[in-house]
């Protein structure tokens, strides 16, 4: 028995993925894109501020992935970082994702 044991130590285990199912996070993808075009007038910009944070953490994600390339990390909230997050978007969708 403590041969099998060491053995079982020993043996090389099952690769661990980096990242989440792309299934997974392309559905996480949609319901928060819903939730932040469903925003009711008078939302408090808190919650929309954290929906976009969300939103841009996931598509980082999708964008890792699928070994996109993007720069929703380095551009500041603004006119750029709308841009790239469509470009992004954009190219996901051209990669077969469906947002």
């Amino acid at each position: 028995m403590p041969f099998d044991f060491v053995k079982a130590l020993l043996r090389p285990s099952a690769p661990v993925p980096h990242h989440r199912p792309i299934e997974r996070v392309a559905a996480d993808l949609r319901r928060v894109r819903r939730a932040r075009a469903c925003f009711e007038p008078g939302t408090s910009a808190v919650k929309k501020i954290a929906a976009r944070q969300a939103y841009d953490a996931l598509l980082v994600q999708a964008c890792s992935a699928l070994e996109v390339e993007h720069r929703l990390g380095a551009l500041p909230e603004g006119v750029d970082r709308e841009i790239e997050r469509l470009r992004v978007e954009e190219r996901l969708k051209d990669l077969g994702l469906s947002l």
